[in-house]
């Protein structure tokens, strides 16, 4: 029998980390599944999804938190299983536009006032091409409720992005 943990981690990006990890993880008997990793603002962070022998959990969660001695922080989460249950209808939300604070927030907002769960989200700044100006981008994969009003639900997006001047677009996958 096997148990399931997301292991969410943070340290000082450098070469290796990621090795370290993946090190403790497979000599633990652990099985690395899914994983968002990246580097943001000089620190290496990320979430992994792992199985191992059920006996061996405590033994992982020991391991992987002495790595504080090299400069990795980690949180092991035990999970009911590997794959969430999808429901609803897969979407796509592209929002781009001048940076500013709450942009995040008013959208995710609006999107948890209609009960769309958020699946999966990335966000970045870059400098518009012609004026330098600074621009926010998000993706975000979410599943929208099937009872949803479509309409509904794009008109008050649309409002938001008239109100901090954005381009919002929301499709159907």
């Amino acid at each position: 029998m096997t148990t399931a943990y997301i292991v969410t981690f943070i340290g000082d990006d450098r070469p290796g980390l990621v090795e370290e990890l993946s090190s403790v993880i497979d000599s633990n008997g652990g099985n690395w599944h899914e994983s968002r990793l990246s580097q943001l603002g000089g620190k290496f962070a990320g979430l992994v999804s792992v199985s191992l022998p059920k006996d061996n959990g405590p033994a992982l969660e020991e391991a992987l938190r002495n790595l504080a001695d090299s400069g990795i922080s980690v949180r092991v989460t035990p999970t009911a299983s590997l794959q969430a249950p999808a429901s609803g209808k897969p979407v796509t939300l592209d929002v781009i536009g001048p940076d500013r604070p709450g942009i995040v927030k008013e959208v995710t907002r609006k999107l948890a006032e209609h009960s769309v769960n958020v699946i999966d989200m990335d966000s970045q700044i870059s400098s518009a091409p012609m004026s330098g100006e600074l621009l926010f981008h998000t993706r975000i994969h979410a599943q929208v409720p099937e009872a949803l009003s479509w309409e509904s639900l794009s008109d008050e997006l649309d409002a938001i992005a008239n109100e901090l001047t954005l381009d919002i677009d929301l499709e159907e996958v």
